[in-house]
């Protein structure tokens, strides 16, 4: 019993946003200039219906872009061009991957799952800010919009549906 009580208190004291976990980022600080491993959590479908596709935009910065394939579900990615170029391993990148969808796929509401990628974070990116992967979470002819983005001095917590992000540690 106390167990219960124990986790009831704990629901109360993480708030709403903790509690009830929109999608959010496994790993929520990288350094910048390392390879960061993005796994989006997604804990719940769009108002009781099965999640069908997954939807992330990548922000510039992030470069280098490998996704997971997941069984079951159709991937493919959006390529474009960056704002500016970019160096990795001695080679000058200007176009990469700017979006990566995985589709087709059947989340049931009452299941969790998780969408991985691989990617560098460019060294040019401001250590100590939030980097914001905004999300689309598809269920049929529903969606959630996991998209916004604080203003500055915004606390994160206080928006209806946060993008998941990670903090910019400086380079290591």
């Amino acid at each position: 019993m106390n167990k219960f009580i124990l986790a009831a208190g704990a629901l109360l004291v993480l708030g709403p946003t903790q509690a009830f976990a929109h999608i959010t980022l496994e790993t929520q600080e990288a350094a910048v200039g390392s390879i960061y491993k993005a796994v989006l959590r997604v804990p719940h479908g769009c108002a009781g219906k099965a999640t069908t596709a997954v939807r992330v935009q990548i922000p510039e910065g992030v470069i280098s872009v490998k996704p997971m394939p997941k069984p079951g579900w159709t991937l493919q990615t959006k390529q474009g061009r960056y704002d500016k170029s970019y160096q990795l391993y001695g080679e000058t990148l200007t176009t990469g991957i700017k979006e990566v969808d995985w589709s087709g796929g059947n989340l049931p509401d009452e299941f969790y799952d998780e969408f991985v990628f691989r990617a560098s974070l460019a060294a040019e990116l401001p250590a100590g800010q939030m980097l914001y992967f905004p999300v689309v979470q598809e269920c049929g002819d529903a969606a959630e919009r996991w998209i916004e983005i604080p203003a500055a001095g915004q606390d994160a917590d206080a928006l209806e549906n946060p993008a998941p992000g990670i903090k910019l540690l400086p380079k290591k």
